[in-house]
Order: structure tokens, then sequence, then C-alpha cells
């Protein structure tokens, strides 16, 4: 029964849905889930019949899951300068003739291992390009106040086609067989390109500092490489996903051979994942106001260990399914847990680039994994592989819990304090690079406390834009210290202005505590100079 208090949290949670473009783009966001889940199904289950060799089914599972770790950054790159609805039909329309592909071939009994894994990869690059963009669009779908729930509802709905798809998928194939199963998916994209079709999303105004595709990728590559909160965060991902992957990878064979099912069994375990995450969903946020994030992915490593060490010893299938529902819950709390830190300690700039990074680590993580637990399956059988990632899943997980996940507390809207930069006369945006200069006084007795203040700042100037930086003392003038950093272009720089959080203008507020006299530290900007041709 709902209390008075819980009433408003629930029309909070829905409020997305009263917008008609969101609803309409979040159901056929569904659909076409459903469809991709039912392919996967049809896929995995069909590699079996081609070969049972479990190197050649984790094959598949690398093959979709491959692009994602080589076209991720791209994709987000992409996402921010094309436009998004032509860009998502493109893609939708090249799924599309994947699944028919799978579906004309398998009606005609041409489908090989190659061709499977072939179109597979295909399908993979098509979801590698789709992901950043799906994530990309919902701001723009909803009031800034029903962000939150309307990612809270796009994760719903993955974990709706999860339950569904795979069980749909796993019925169709067992009475119709996979080309009836391919043909599904394909119904599945023209519903999405019709609502695709159906939006009319608003031009993107211009923006004289809008990013290209190489500045925008450098920029991603360069704020991952200087985020040491980020880098704890893909670490833990990267070796609780790798070690969690050997259950996704060797899940058709732990159903056809331990467990003594066929392909409506396998369908009914994925949807039991499915149902468990949407359960793990419900129960997260009475599972936060007891563990922090620490304890979660403790808790959900632990869990997920449990689970697979039970399926090893090949339980009654009853069992199987119940223990696939505590292995959806730990999913998604893992994956939840990981996403949401992540986002806490990504300003909204380069919030795309940067979650392309987090899902390039896990998707390389899920891709080597399922090839290396297929070759362990190889050598060491399905029975000792299962026992081995329990173990491995539970040693990371003790020993990881050591590392602790960044809090995520900071405030990352940009401040806009900084002032414009002086010019005798206009610069051209290209122009560059730029060196910037800022004169500090500094009395002898803080200069310790100072160079470390400053090189904390330094990894703010990096992430912001800066490819070198450096503090130098004057010869002449031994209080007199000069912080220096260099930016590739004048609009980079300009672009730098803009970027710079309240957190990291805290920072630089301590940072000029230990300047003497009223005046602030005097800032000088110097263009590269090359001779005119003659």
């Amino acid at each position: 029964m709902s209390t008075p208090e819980s009433k408003p949290a629930q029309a909070s949670a829905l409020a997305p849905l009263r917008g008609r473009v969101f609803a309409v783009l979040w159901a056929a966001t569904i659909i076409g889930n459903i469809g991709s889940f039912m392919r996967d199904v049809a896929s995995a289950w069909l590699v079996t019949d081609l070969s049972g060799a479990p190197a050649a089914v984790a094959l598949v599972q690398a093959a979709a899951t491959l692009p994602i770790f080589l076209l991720a950054i791209p994709a987000g790159v992409l996402s921010d300068i094309l436009d998004r609805r032509k860009f998502l039909i493109a893609i939708q329309i090249l799924l599309g003739l994947v699944s028919l592909s799978l579906m004309l071939l398998s009606t005609a009994g041409l489908l090989s291992v190659s061709s499977l894994v072939g179109l597979t990869f295909l399908g993979g690059i098509g979801a590698a390009l789709m992901a950043p963009t799906w994530q990309a669009i919902v701001p723009e779908l909803v009031e800034k106040s029903d962000l939150k729930s309307a990612v809270a509802l796009n994760s719903l709905g993955i974990n709706i086609s999860r339950a569904i798809g795979p069980a749909l998928g796993g019925l169709i194939l067992a009475t119709l067989g996979a080309g009836f199963t391919y043909g599904a998916d394909v119904l599945s994209y023209v519903v999405v390109i019709a609502a695709l079709i159906w939006w009319r999303r608003a031009p993107r105004a211009d923006d004289a500092l809008s990013e290209r595709f190489t500045g925008a990728f450098i920029a991603g590559l360069r704020y991952a490489r200087a985020s040491r909160e980020l880098h704890v965060v893909l670490l833990r991902a990267a070796i609780f996903f790798a070690c969690a992957s050997a259950v996704w990878a060797l899940l058709p064979l732990i159903a056809r051979n331990l467990l003594g099912g066929g392909a409506r069994f396998y369908g009914i375990l994925l949807g039991a994942v499915g149902a468990g995450a949407i359960l793990g969903a419900l129960l997260l946020p009475r599972l936060r106001a007891r563990l922090d994030a620490d304890g979660q992915l403790l808790l959900a490593g632990i869990v997920t260990a449990a689970v697979v060490v039970t399926l090893a010893l090949a339980p009654p299938q009853g069992i199987a399914v119940a223990i696939l529902l505590l292995l959806g819950a730990a999913w998604i709390v893992a994956l939840t847990t990981l996403n949401g830190v992540t986002q806490s300690i990504l300003p909204n700039w380069v919030r795309g680039r940067a979650l392309a990074v987090y899902l390039t680590v896990f998707n390389g993580a899920m891709t080597a994994g399922s090839l290396g637990w297929g070759a362990v399956a190889e050598a060491a059988g399905l029975r000792g592989t299962l026992v081995i990632a329990a173990g491995s899943l539970l040693v990371a997980a003790v020993v990881m819990h050591r590392v602790k996940l960044p809090a995520g507390e900071a405030d990352l809207a940009p401040s806009n304090h900084w002032p414009e930069p002086l010019v005798a006369s206009s610069v051209a945006p290209d122009r560059g690079p730029v060196l910037i200069l800022i004169e500090y006084q500094v009395q002898a007795t803080d200069r310790d406390a100072f160079v470390r203040a400053v090189h904390r700042l330094a990894v703010a100037r990096r992430r912001d834009g800066a490819h070198d930086w450096g503090i130098t003392e004057d010869t002449a003038d031994p209080a007199k210290l000069v912080e220096w950093f260099v930016v590739s272009s004048w609009a980079e720089h300009l672009r730098q202005h803009k970027r710079v959080s309240k957190a990291d203008a805290e920072l630089q507020q301590q940072v000029r505590r230990f300047h003497l006299g009223d005046d602030p530290p005097v800032v000088r900007h110097f263009l590269d100079l090359r001779p005119s041709p003659a």
C-alpha cells in the first residue's frame, strides 16, 4: 500500500512520460531493445548448433562487444557534431539490414559461424554508434528538473526489454525457428525508425566555439588521461566486468550442457536476469540507504561469485532460474553504482565523451573477458572455468574494496569567473598554440605550501585544455613565481574559460591566498608567432 509520502516520489519518477515525444521514443526504444535481445538469443543459440566449441560461442559474444570497445569514443564525438535524429535513423537502418541478412541466411540454411560472427560484428558497430547518441538526446526531450527521472526510466526500459526479449526470442526460436526470430527484430527497427521520423527535432543553434571531430576527440582523451577520479572508476569497472564476463560468454553452454535445457529455457534464463535487474533497481534506494558505493560494489561481486559457483554445480533448472534473478539484481547494482559515480565526477562539457571512455573500458573488459574465459573453458572445461571465475570475482571484490571510489560531491557547474582575455585586436580562433602566464608574489615561508597547492591546480588545467604545464621562479626575484600552461589554439583557450568548474574555482582561490598584495596575479597571453612568407 502506498503512503501519502510515496505518491509524490512516484509521480516525479513518471513525470517524463507526460512529455509526448519522450513517451513515444521511450516506448519505441523498449520495442527496439526487445527485438535486439531476441536477435541475440537466436545468434547465441545458433552458434551452439553450428559449433559446440566454447571458443566459438565466446567469439560471438566478443564480436558483439568489440565494436563498442573500438568505437564508443568516436561515437560520442559524432553524437555532438551531427544531427542526432538523422544519425539515429541511419543507424537503425544499418541494424535492420543486419537482421534482414541474418533472417535470409538462416532461412536458406546458409548461415555459418563466420557469417554469424561477421554480421554480429556489424550489429555491434551499430550498437556502438547508437549508445552515446541515445543518452545525449535525453536532455532535449525533458525539462531539466525531470532529467534524473528520465535517465532512470531509460534504465528501467532496458531491463523491461531484457526481461521480455530473451524469453520471447527463445519461444519464437523454439516454435518457429531462427528466421522468424530475426524477422521479428527487423520489424522492431521499423517501429523505431517510424518514431524517429515522427519526432521533429529543433535545429541546433550555431556556436562559434563548436568543436570539430578531431579537436573534440583529443579533448575527451585529454580529460580522461588527466582525471584521477575517473581512473579509479575505470580500474574498478575493468576488473569487475572482466571477471563477471565469464557467465555471459558461457551461458548458452551452461544452459545446454550443464542444465540440460533447450532454446526456450535459455531465453527463460536471460529473461530471469532481466527480471532480477528490475527487482534490483527497485531495491536500490533501500540498499543505498545502508551501503555506500564501495559497499554496493562489494555486495554485487560477492553475489555474482556465489551465482557463478552455484551454476558450476549444475543445479535443477528451477533453482538456476531463481539464482539468475540474483545475478540480474547484482548486475544492475554494479552497473548503476559505477555509472552513477562516473556521472557524478564529470562536468557537462565532456560528459558524453568521458562516458564513452567508460563504455570503452566496460566493453573492452567484456570482450577480453569473453575471449579469455572461452580459452580457459577449452583447457579446463566448463565447470572448472566457472569455479575459477567465481574465485576471481570474490578475490577481486575484496581486494578492490580497498581502492575507494570517489565521492563525487564536487560542484562541477561552470563558474564563469575568468575575465575575457585582453587583446589588442581580434584573434583568429584557430591561431595557436597559446601560452598563458600567471605571475604570483609569494613570500618564502609560504613557497612549499603554494607549490603543493598549484600542483593540485595543474590537474584541472590539463583536464580543461592545457597540454603542457609548469611552475617556475624568477632568478632575479625569488618571490615571483610564474605558473604557465599551453593550449593548442585561441578557440580552445576560450572554451577553457567556459569549462572551469566551481570546484576548480575554489581550488584557484586557495592558490591565490598565497599571493601578496591587493591586486590579483598578473595574467598574460602569448600567441605563437611565425615569420610571414617572403
